[in-house]
């Protein structure tokens, strides 16, 4: 029996959520209602799409590829219910100019980007990646229209407006089977006697001070690299564990070794992604209309 859009609903629903439950109550239906559509997709692809353990659901690698895909088809099926029920509105044409810092461009911007050139494919869009003060200083140049980075280390604040789009805490990265991986909570002081691993890219910087101020008794540091292939790598081996954004973790190393993520209970920060543009400058069509989307596609 081929899927059904409700179930791929619901495994999306799931998969953000991380459990049945709270997929039920995001989707005001039953947990049986849940369990019964994420089983008959999986009967369907012949795949498992989740790895279920006490704490709730781990999505597979097969999920992972899956749930891109899933996406794919809600957004063009609403797309497609816009036009039907006369809500289409005039093709946008111009262009868009975008900025990017490095992280967010493989974890943020691409869906987005996929997205509205789907939606708008008579707009020119170009993109720049650089560092947040640079992408800052573009923004209020008036040289792009608007940027995706991560907000807490905005230095222009008077002259920048800001809609956060993700909130992402940090967690725990642990090699699979790891003594912690175990523990029904997980302290700040287990950490202690931890190898970290720490990632080192620009728009981290502040967050990762954040957080080492957070940590005591504070770890050693075994390990900073700027990549983050290097750290799911690193960690999946055993050479340490690391404290990242959700936003960024993947439950595979590029070797296919698995790693865990868990939460650390304690004051850890979090890290805000949004989308920047210059106060009080007029938006165009485009601009507006990528702003409303990024909203919609981070905000489900």
């Amino acid at each position: 029996m081929p899927f059904t859009l409700r179930q791929l609903r619901t495994f999306v629903a799931t998969a953000e959520a991380g459990s049945v439950s709270h997929a039920a109550q995001a989707l005001s239906i039953s947990q049986s209602a849940v369990s019964e559509a994420v089983r008959d997709l999986e009967a369907d692809l012949g795949v498992r799409l989740f790895d279920r353990h006490a704490r709730g659901l781990s999505v597979t690698q097969r999920g992972h590829q899956f749930l891109r895909h899933a996406r794919e088809i809600l957004a063009q099926v609403q797309a497609s219910r816009r036009v039907i029920a006369g809500e289409e509105r005039e093709a946008l044409t111009g262009t868009l100019q975008l900025g990017v810092t490095s992280l967010m461009a493989g974890y943020v911007m691409s869906d987005l980007l996929a997205r509205f050139r789907r939606a708008n494919p008579e707009v020119a869009v170009s993109a720049i990646e650089d560092s947040g003060d640079y992408l800052e200083h573009l923004l209020i140049g008036g040289e792009l229209d608007a940027a995706v980075m991560v907000t807490g280390t905005l230095k222009n604040r008077a002259a920048l407006m800001v809609e956060i789009i993700e909130v992402s805490p940090f967690r725990l990265w642990l090699p699979s089977g790891h003594r912690l991986a175990g523990q029904d909570a997980i302290a700040l002081g287990d950490l202690a006697s931890e190898p970290l691993i720490m990632l080192m890219v620009d728009e981290m910087e502040e967050e990762t001070g954040n957080l080492l101020s957070a940590l005591s008794p504070r770890p050693r540091v075994a390990f900073r690299t700027r990549s983050v292939e290097a750290v799911r790598s690193l960690v999946a081996t055993g050479a340490g564990v690391a404290l990242l954004p959700d936003l960024i973790y993947r439950p595979w190393s590029l070797e296919g070794d698995r790693i865990e993520s868990r939460d650390v209970s304690g004051a850890l920060p979090v890290v805000q992604v949004g989308i920047v543009w210059r106060r009080g400058a007029p938006l165009s069509a485009a601009a507006r209309e990528f702003i409303a989307l990024s909203q919609a596609q981070r905000g489900r």
